[in-house]
């Protein structure tokens, strides 16, 4: 098979002269020797066809609001990916790049010699199997982000405040400053309150408590060093009072009953006393049974801080907390995807960076 082309050959007649002639007909050169332009390179139908499938199956997939109405089922979703892939791969792989396996992304090889999508290619592949280099300095991003977060959450004064970390981890705030305060504080009505946020502040205290007793029990701490003992030993000691001070008042009617008024005024005498020395005794052998063996464990009484020494404490705990936080150990409480995946907390060093510069500049003027 040959190719017939037109042809124009120029040859020159004198120095000064060239004449062009078109000649009538053609130059036959064979196919073999044809140099014709490349096809475009495409992906594999039957590759197209696969990946297409398997992302229709997802129910959350991504999709414009003006097909959103078109993507209800599987087949509808597929059709639309289908219809993209064919028609620009890369925003193909921008949308979807990320719901792709490394042997998926294999089958987009083909296409690599285009410069956009060979970017998103190269992107997507640190991102599903990073070299160690990558590793590295995507930790580093990462903790710059959570920094970066972290100083605005400090800003914001809520999240790192006394109450929220106690609420988030009790027992530790308990070690570190919760066991030199007065406990009794923290329910009282505080100004302002209204009655029933007062109820709530005092049940959700309640838990806090219960919470760090659980863990003390876990951890083996004594059970005369648990949190709230203190208050259990007041009113166990009330209300052995109440019962001393009934005991005593049936001793007396029984006495009183006994027949001539001053057999009564005796042993109302002797029913005074024996009051006032089995109160006496009370005081003295609180909390003694079993044979003289305490079975009430005795108030326990925290050594008092000074101010600085508190603050001290104050600031170990927060740093802790803000420890805890930037080793993700906060994802009960936060989402750290978003803040791992936040580009705008770049901008937050940046501008640290700058400010650094321009200070330095003029340290050196």
């Amino acid at each position: 098979m040959c190719t017939t082309i037109p042809t124009r050959l120029t040859w020159p007649c004198s120095k000064k002269q060239q004449y062009t002639v078109l000649l009538v007909g053609s130059l036959r050169i064979p196919s073999s020797i044809e140099k014709s332009k490349p096809d475009k390179a495409m992906i594999n139908s039957e590759a197209k066809g696969g990946i297409s499938d398997r992302l229709s199956q997802l129910e959350d997939l991504y999709f414009p609001r003006a097909v959103q109405s078109s993507a209800a089922t599987p087949s509808q979703r597929k059709s639309l990916l289908l219809d993209l892939l064919s028609r620009d791969v890369a925003v193909f792989l921008e949308r979807y790049g990320s719901k792709l396996s490394l042997e998926e992304l294999k089958e987009f090889d083909v296409l690599k010699d285009d410069y956009e999508i060979n970017w998103h290619l190269n992107r997507l592949r640190s991102v599903i199997s990073p070299t160690e280099e990558e590793k590295k300095s995507k930790s580093a991003k990462i903790r710059n982000r959570r920094l970066a977060y972290m100083d605005n959450l400090v800003a914001g004064g809520q999240y790192f405040s006394e109450d929220a970390m106690r609420e988030r981890e009790p027992y530790l705030h308990h070690e570190y400053v919760g066991k030199f305060q007065d406990l009794s504080g923290r329910s009282m009505a505080r100004p302002g309150e209204r009655w029933s946020e007062t109820l709530m502040r005092r049940s959700e205290e309640a838990i806090l408590v219960e919470k760090i007793r659980v863990e003390q029990q876990r951890l083996g701490v004594a059970q005369s060093d648990w949190v709230g003992n203190e208050r259990e030993w007041q009113e166990e000691e009330e209300e052995e009072e109440e019962e001393e001070e009934e005991e005593e008042e049936e001793e007396e009617e029984e006495e009183e009953g006994g027949g001539k008024e001053e057999i009564e005024k005796e042993n109302l005498t002797v029913g005074l006393g024996t009051k006032t020395s089995r109160s006496l005794e009370l005081h003295s052998n609180h909390g003694v049974h079993n044979n003289g063996q305490s079975t009430t464990p005795e108030p326990i009484e925290e050594d008092s801080l000074s101010p600085e020494e508190m603050k001290d404490r104050m600031e170990q705990f927060t740093y802790i907390m803000q420890q805890k936080f930037l080793a993700g150990d906060d994802h009960q409480h936060l989402d750290y995807s978003k803040i791992d995946q936040d580009e705008t907390l770049d901008d937050h060093w940046m501008k640290e960076v700058n400010h650094d510069a321009e200070e330095k500049y003029f340290d050196d003027v």
